[in-house]
C-alpha cells in the first residue's frame, strides 16, 4: 500500500460544502466556526440573490474579464458595472465578517469558487453561446480565474493571518463537459465533448497558480476521478450516494487521494445522527479494505451537498452532526 501524504487538515475533521441557508452572513460564520471547528469554510449565501449565486460570485473573482446580467443569466462584458459591483460588494461584506469573526483563529480554513469547467457552461457570450463553445475562450477564463483565486487565497491569508488557506473548486457541470451534454441555447443540440486531458490541463493550471491545497467538489453522477487526479488536486469532494463503482475510488484513495465523504443527506424529516453518518463511511471504507487507522486522516465527513436549500435548524445540526461523526471515526 502506497504511503500516505500529509493531509492539511486535521485527523477526524468535518467541515460544510459551502452554501447555507440565509441571507445573514455574521450569523452563518458563527454557526460555522462554532460547528466545524477543526476545517470551517466561509459560508455562501445564495439566498441573497445575484452576485450570490455561484455562477454569479465566481464570476466576480475573474480578473479583466468583467460579466453582467441579461436576461437572467451572467454573460461577458464590455466593461464592468452594476452587477460586478454587487457581486463584489457581497464578497467584501463577507471577507469583512471573516475578519472579525475568526480573529485569533489558527487552523485550516476552507473557501470555495466555480472552477473553470462549470464558469465556460454557465456563462454566456455576448454574441450568444456559451463560453465553452469557444475553446480560446475557455482559455483566458481559466487564465483570469486562477489569477483571482491566487489574489483571493492571498487576501485571506492577510485577513486570517493564523489560518491555512484550503481552495475548494466546484465543479458539478464538468461531467456533462466531459459527455457533451451541455446543450445549447436551442436545447436541439449540445456542445462539443471535452477529453479527459484537456480538462485536467485547465483544471491544473488553476491548481498550480493559487498557491493552495485544492479540493476538487462534484456531487453530480459520473464523477471523473482520474480528472481530478490529472489535475492535483489534494483531494475530490463528492455524494457517496452517487458512487456505484467502487474501484476508481479505491485507486484514488490509494493513489493518496484526499476525500470529502459527502455522508449526511442535504434534507430529512429525522434528526441528522452522526452515529449513522460514520458508520456509512466506515462500512464503505470496509468495503475499499483499507486500514482504518487510515480513514480518519484521509477522509473529512461533509454534507452530500451545499445546504442552501434546508431549514436553517437543519443546517446547523447536520453540521454539528458531521463533527460529531468525524470525531467518532477518529476513535481507534
Amino acid at each position: 500500500m502506497s504511503p500516505m501524504p500529509d493531509f492539511p487538515w486535521p485527523s477526524g475533521a468535518a467541515t460544510g460544502i459551502g452554501s447555507l441557508p440565509g441571507t445573514d452572513v455574521a450569523e452563518s460564520l458563527r454557526i460555522v466556526l462554532g460547528e466545524l471547528p477543526d476545517l470551517p469554510h466561509l459560508p455562501e449565501l445564495p439566498d441573497r440573490g445575484p452576485g450570490a449565486d455561484m455562477i454569479g460570485r465566481g464570476a466576480g473573482f475573474l480578473v479583466e474579464l468583467p460579466v453582467q446580467l441579461y436576461a437572467g443569466r451572467w454573460q461577458t462584458a464590455s466593461r464592468p458595472g452594476t452587477d460586478l459591483r454587487r457581486t463584489a460588494d457581497l464578497l467584501e461584506r463577507d471577507l469583512d465578517q471573516l475578519t472579525e469573526q475568526a480573529d485569533g483563529y489558527t487552523g485550516p480554513l476552507k473557501v470555495q469558487a466555480p472552477g473553470p469547467w462549470t464558469l465556460a457552461a454557465n456563462l454566456d457570450l455576448p454574441i450568444g453561446g456559451r463560453m465553452l463553445r469557444d475553446p480560446g475562450a475557455v482559455r483566458d477564463l481559466t487564465d483570469s480565474l486562477a489569477e483571482g483565486l491566487r489574489r483571493h487565497v492571498a487576501d485571506i491569508r492577510k485577513r486570517v493571518p493564523g489560518a491555512s488557506v484550503l481552495l475548494q473548486l466546484d465543479e458539478p457541470s464538468l461531467p456533462a463537459v466531459l459527455a457533451g451534454h451541455v446543450a445549447t441555447e436551442s436545447g436541439l443540440s449540445a456542445y462539443r465533448k471535452v477529453d479527459g486531458p484537456d480538462a485536467a490541463t485547465h483544471l491544473r493550471a488553476v491548481v498550480e497558480t493559487v498557491g493552495a491545497p485544492v479540493v476538487l467538489h462534484c456531487c453530480a453522477p459520473d464523477l471523473p476521478l482520474q480528472v481530478v487526479r490529472d489535475a492535483q488536486a489534494v483531494a475530490v469532494a463528492l455524494d457517496l450516494s452517487l458512487i456505484k463503482d467502487l474501484d476508481p475510488l479505491g485507486e484514488a484513495i490509494e493513489a493518496g487521494l484526499g476525500v470529502f465523504a459527502g455522508a449526511a443527506a442535504t434534507s430529512g424529516a429525522a434528526r441528522p445522527d452522526s452515529k449513522e453518518i460514520a458508520e456509512r463511511v466506515r462500512t464503505l471504507w470496509q468495503r475499499l479494505g483499507f486500514p482504518a487507522a487510515r480513514l480518519p486522516q484521509q477522509v473529512v465527513i461533509t454534507p452530500a451537498c451545499g445546504l442552501a436549500g434546508a431549514p436553517a435548524g437543519y443546517a446547523r445540526a447536520l453540521l454539528k452532526a458531521c463533527t460529531e461523526a468525524g470525531r467518532r471515526i477518529a476513535e481507534v
